[in-house]
């Protein structure tokens, strides 16, 4: 049997037709290249299986047998792909042309490059706008302070962006669409398992880009649905000081803890703290100035006082850095 040019691994959680969705635009657009299909199901508990094998039967499927998240998934794809490339590909995503190919070729001819994606387009096939590439962006995002151009020069300061020659070059790619060889992925290693989703792939993103350039291509796109699995996300009320789901906040604090140290971990986690009184005592204040009862619409404070008690709960575990599962009980 010939070894396929890439392992497409595609983590599936209740999203059967989005993946068939998926799977149509990878066979339309695709070739020049020859690929597998890898499915890691996080106990669906559905029909998922059936529906999309009754279309794609030549697909490779794989049970997870519990929820494990997104790391651990497509480190099980990874260590049943054949191929010499591996592809993380999101179920909720859709091709527009021959990239798969592209990104092959580029990661054949040049060897300096660990990883490759694209620019994504949201449902409407626009540059979804505000995408982190550097780890500062991200970093200084974390931060919970006033608007304004002068406190956010101050924080760049604090906080400065990678730059690089190259446009196309960035410090980290989304694992949504992340195609890198099999071999890099021995040298840098595979996905870090105590994440259970998000901030796996900018972690990731470090240790890859230790073995090459990480390549984001301004050139080229494929569209991003978004939440494909989740209906809370969709749901979720996002404000100046709720900006965060608390997964992904405890998450990214797991990545700021494991890439930059106990010291920086700890400022964030103080910051948070911190912010707790500030933004009761801002309300409150505003209250009295517009004559309202003292403890009036407090709920976005008291939302945010209940996602750093959940940030703390991990404290322990994070500030040590001790493996684990880092999955936050609904």
């Amino acid at each position: 049997m010939s070894v396929p040019d890439l392992s497409i691994i595609i983590v599936n959680y209740k999203t059967p037709q989005l993946i068939l969705d998926c799977l149509a635009s990878v066979y339309h657009h695709t070739s020049g290249i020859t690929f597998e299909i890898l499915i890691v199901d996080n106990q669906s508990e559905d029909n998922s299986r059936t529906l999309i094998e009754a279309v794609y039967p030549a697909i490779r499927w794989f049970d997870m047998g519990y929820n494990a998240g997104f790391a651990r998934a497509n480190n099980l794809g990874i260590r049943q792909a054949r191929s010499r490339n591996i592809l993380l590909l999101n179920s909720d995503t859709l091709l527009l042309d021959n990239l798969l190919a592209r990104c092959v070729r580029l990661l054949d001819e040049q060897p300096d490059v660990a990883a490759v994606s694209a620019r994504q387009l949201n449902r409407d096939r626009q540059v979804r706008p505000n995408l982190y590439t550097t780890f500062g962006q991200m970093r200084r995002a974390f931060y919970i302070l006033p608007a304004g151009n002068a406190v956010q020069d101050q924080l760049k300061k604090l906080i400065p962006d990678t730059h690089y020659d190259d446009p196309n070059q960035v410090d980290w790619l989304s694992g949504a669409f992340l195609m890198t060889r099999v071999s890099t992925i021995a040298k840098a290693g595979e996905l870090d398992e105590s994440f259970f989703m998000y901030g796996e792939d900018v972690e990731w993103g470090y240790r890859l880009g230790r073995q090459g350039r990480m390549i984001l291509l301004q050139d080229a796109s494929f569209v991003h649905l978004e939440y494909g699995s989740s209906t809370d996300n969709q749901e979720h009320v996002v404000t100046h000081i709720n900006r965060f789901k608390p997964q992904i906040q405890v998450s990214q604090l797991l990545w700021v803890r494991k890439q930059y140290g106990v010291g920086a971990y700890l400022i964030l986690m103080l910051h948070y703290l911190l912010m707790v009184p500030i933004v009761f005592v801002w309300k409150m204040a505003v209250n009295l100035r517009d004559r309202r009862p003292f403890g009036a619409d407090l709920d976005n404070q008291r939302a945010f006082a209940r996602q750093v008690g959940i940030f703390c709960s991990f404290f322990w575990s994070t500030l040590f850095n001790r493996p684990g599962f880092y999955k936050v009980s609904r």
